[in-house]
């Protein structure tokens, strides 16, 4: 016996295409597989043309296409896409639109669409046979017939890899397509959608906005350690000066937790594009010794110090590898018995230069010559020499006997330490090397002329104060100054602002865009410039 049920639909959903509805029903199909544990739908044509979907589960009752929420899909909804029956129902709409017959066959009975005639007309429709290219259209919005790779699962969903370089990042919940994406690096299906996800799975269940998924994919990432995916992960950071990685690899958490398993699998220095120039012959001597540059943006080079890697071991950035390379520096000591002529000769002037200085230090037991040498100091450049004071010794790079004025110059600017106790670039050093150079007697000078070939220079005056000695200092490490607080000459150095023109003489330029200001602290010289 034949019953009508109304589903009291009309125009509804006009942008659907047959392939969304056809999306639908393969949908429940699906769903019911993954409740009941059945063997998996058939999607198949027959011998008269007609399509066919077909699962081995407990059948479809009218009362399924009533818009109410299906509790046992509310229970399991990580493993199904479907809660209303608002799917189905306007699957059978968008059929009926597009004039394609519809047979439901069921245990419970078989259920077919038609259209009641209303205020007494009849009206007459012409059914259209589905094609191939719809049900093909259909199919691809579900992950099991996609036929997209899947490079790594988590707790949270699986990565996916893209079908190739220029098609579109598919992203799937529970196996359906909601929405594409142009610049991701792979595609993703998540299993395990969240709240905010589940609410913006909207009625049509397509073109779903990021902002819904991009914390899944997030959570993907990161519970993701597949070497694949770390290494395109890397592989896309690096793109970052051509602007040309994807849109994930942006995102500083997952940039920075690719950074951790990379440190993690391989031997690698991570380092910026400035870095990169700068240290050019220390990051090449990395590369001889066996690691793998990654170029970083400064963003993540700046997290990466404080990090550890998967392996809890602290990831190498170049600062890093620097500090290793110098504790496990050695010297290589040359003889003077093993110097060339011309070398033994510069050599043996260094009694001559301790004796134009007023003789040798007494804490200052020995001078050493060596084929390789210490990085300086916060750099990435060898230093010339090195003044160790626990071993008493002045050790001089090798390449220094070049000449005798390198040789002496390097001998005296480690003797300042030696005698100051202080680092570069410090007062006291900078006094002590001045004492050095320009503070002693006329004698002195013609006696250190004599020892280094070079002209006797001029006689220095001393320094008349501690501000005489800062002037000069911050002259030579920051340019002229017209003042202790490095005024432009075309503004007075009084008024509350100091920003008093002078009489008679333009103002030429703001005073923010002074090269000069703002006024720097220089802490080593105690006092501001």
């Amino acid at each position: 016996m034949m019953r009508e049920f109304d589903l009291n639909i009309e125009r509804v959903l006009e942008n659907w295409t047959v392939a969304h509805a056809l999306r639908e029903v393969i949908a429940n199909a699906l769903d019911e597989q993954a409740l009941t544990g059945t063997a998996e739908p058939q999607i198949f044509r027959d011998a008269e043309d007609r399509w066919h979907v077909r699962d081995w589960g407990r059948g479809l009752r009218y009362e399924h296409l009533t818009q109410n929420e299906n509790k046992e899909k509310l229970a399991y909804p990580d493993k199904v896409v479907g809660k209303f029956g608002v799917g189905l129902k306007d699957a059978l709409a968008t059929f009926d639109r597009h004039r394609v017959a519809v047979v439901i066959r069921s245990r419970h009975g078989d259920i077919t669409t038609g259209k009641q005639a209303k205020h007494g007309f009849a009206d007459i429709k012409t059914l259209h046979a589905l094609t191939e290219r719809e049900v093909e259209e259909a199919k691809g919005l579900f992950l099991r017939y996609s036929g997209d790779e899947e490079l790594g699962v988590t707790p949270f969903g699986s990565v996916l890899r893209r079908a190739h370089a220029r098609a579109r990042a598919r992203i799937y919940v529970n196996g359906l397509r909601v929405a594409e994406e142009d610049n991701f690096l792979f595609s993703y299906n998540i299993t395990s959608p969240t709240a905010a996800l589940r609410r913006a799975l909207n009625r049509e269940r397509s073109n779903v906005g990021r902002s819904a998924y991009t914390d899944r994919v997030k959570s993907i990432l990161l519970a993701c350690d597949q070497d694949e995916v770390i290494d395109a992960l890397v592989a896309d950071l690096q793109k970052y000066e051509r602007g040309t990685w994807h849109d994930e690899t942006q995102w500083l958490d997952v940039g920075l937790h690719a950074c951790r398993q990379l440190n993690a699998r391989r031997q690698v220095i991570f380092l910026t594009a400035f870095e990169l120039s700068y240290a050019a012959d220390f990051v090449q001597r990395a590369r001889d010794d066996g690691y793998e540059i990654i170029i970083v943006p400064e963003t993540i080079r700046r997290k990466l110090p404080s990090l550890r890697d998967a392996l809890g071991n602290p990831i190498r950035d170049l600062d890093r590898y620097r500090d290793e390379w110098q504790d496990s520096f050695r010297f290589t000591f040359i003889d003077p018995g093993d110097l060339s002529a011309a070398e033994r000769a510069v050599w043996d002037a260094l009694p001559r230069i301790f004796a134009a200085r007023g003789g040798r230090p007494g804490h200052v037991k020995d001078v050493r010559v060596s084929e390789t040498m210490r990085l300086m100091e916060g750099r990435y450049q060898e230093a010339v020499g090195v003044w160790e004071p626990g071993d008493g010794r002045i050790i001089v790079k090798r390449t220094q006997l070049q000449s005798l004025p390198k040789f002496a110059g390097t001998v005296l600017h480690e003797l300042s330490h030696a005698l100051s106790g202080a680092p570069d670039v410090s007062l006291e050093f900078e006094q002590q090397l001045t004492e050095e150079l320009g503070g002693h007697p006329r004698g002195h000078h013609r006696q250190l002329a004599l020892a280094t070939g070079r002209p006797e220079p001029r006689p220095r005056p001393r320094l008349r104060s501690r501000r005489h000695y800062t002037l000069m200092l911050a002259r030579i490490m920051t340019g002229p100054y017209t003042g202790l607080y490095g005024d432009h000459p075309d503004y007075g150095s009084k008024g509350a602002d100091r920003r008093t023109r002078r009489s008679g003489r333009p103002r030429t330029r703001p005073l923010h865009h002074h090269p000069q200001r703002p006024r720097r602290c220089h802490a080593h010289l105690g006092c501001r410039v």
